[in-house]
């Protein structure tokens, strides 16, 4: 016998109608799910029926609902990161570029021409 636990919605500042007016508006298409299933449970479905006709697990449909209450409709979209911190700083970047223009010294550095090895 499989139990299903109910989630709440806490964030009132949208009905339902306006969440699929939402929806429709939005150009991606996995903030566009998790609109859907945030509208399909305020309409009173089960999480996995809202999970299930919306392509996701009812894990993430719970996961989906507590950044909606946190954030609202913008907390449904992706987080991109910025990427890893560049290992030189400014100065040492600079550095590098004037050594690239400036080329390698045969006496000092044993190489008539940079190249990657």
């Amino acid at each position: 016998m499989e139990v299903l636990m109910a989630i709440e919605i806490t964030r009132t500042d949208m009905s339902t109608s306006e969440l699929r007016a939402a929806a429709a508006r939005t150009k991606d298409a996995k903030a566009v799910r998790r609109i859907l299933a945030i509208a399909f449970v305020l309409e009173g479905a089960d999480r996995k029926t809202a999970a299930e006709a919306c392509g996701m697990d009812r894990q993430t449909l719970r996961d989906w609902v507590h950044r909606y209450n946190a954030e609202g409709i913008a907390g449904l979209s992706n987080r991109y990161s910025a990427g890893p911190s560049p290992l030189l700083n400014s100065e040492q970047k600079a550095e590098l570029a004037r050594m690239v223009r400036e080329g390698p010294d045969l006496e000092a550095d044993g190489v008539v021409r940079w190249r990657c090895v």
